[in-house]
């Protein structure tokens, strides 16, 4: 569904017109910058020189890091579920968790596959759940940052509300920085495809040191973030 633009120009005029100048209606291009560092940082990496970037960033946000393999990873998410103390998991509807053998392992421990359908039942869950697993869509090497896209079937509750998030990240989802996560969902827009109207940056467990620079983890969201990275490619 597209939407209508209503009185463009008619704000865009009175905002020339607040700037002392006419209206620009044409010839407008994109500023190009004598230094341009937001695209030198980590420039050169290798994949595993981004793995090992963001590893270390992991430390810095507190967040436990696993690298494995698609054989291995079934494996690997059951002990860490039992390592989170297991209870309710929920996740969302997302064939990924079928490619990569999941299914089994997340039966076993009882899990809730988000259903649009259920409507604020989902949010219930979410909220009661110990753990919410989600794939990342792009993770960001230089900060430890998963980027998830809500949908009908992945509501933003499931890496929100549970006490505990576990990201399974696919090797080929790490870039260095915001520069590429902006430049792959604009590369999205502009190949027509729908680009989710809300779209999360997780960098590990919730946190905040607003008062007196005391950091305190779990304000506002989950305590303990896990994040398992997968060999792909």
């Amino acid at each position: 569904m597209t939407g209508t633009i209503q009185n463009e120009g008619t704000f865009l005029n009175k905002i020339a017109k607040n700037l002392g100048r006419a209206p620009i209606t044409e010839g407008i291009s994109r500023p190009v910058w004598k230094h341009a560092p937001q695209f030198e940082v980590l420039k050169h990496a290798t994949p595993d020189d981004l793995v090992n970037e963001l590893q270390e960033q992991c430390k810095r946000v507190h967040t436990q890091f696993h690298l494995t393999d698609s054989k291995q990873v079934a494996h690997l998410l059951k002990q860490v579920i039992e390592e989170l103390g297991n209870g309710q998991l929920i996740i969302p509807k997302d064939d990924r968790f079928s490619d990569y053998q999941l299914v089994d392992v997340l039966n076993e421990k009882g899990v809730h596959v988000w259903d649009h359908q259920a409507g604020k039942k989902n949010i219930e869950l979410a909220e009661s759940a110990n753990i919410g697993i989600t794939f990342s869509e792009i993770t960001l090497a230089e900060s430890a940052t998963v980027v998830l896209f809500s949908s009908k079937n992945h509501g933003r509750s499931i890496s929100f509300l549970p006490a505990c998030h576990v990201s399974i990240i696919p090797k080929s989802t790490i870039v260095p920085r915001m520069t590429q996560a902006a430049a792959a969902i604009r590369s999205k827009v502009n190949r027509g495809e729908v680009v989710p109207s809300c779209i999360n940056f997780i960098t590990g467990p919730s946190n905040s040191a607003d008062i007196e620079m005391d950091l305190v983890v779990g304000v506002h969201g989950p305590i303990k973030a896990v994040y398992i990275i997968v060999e792909d490619k």
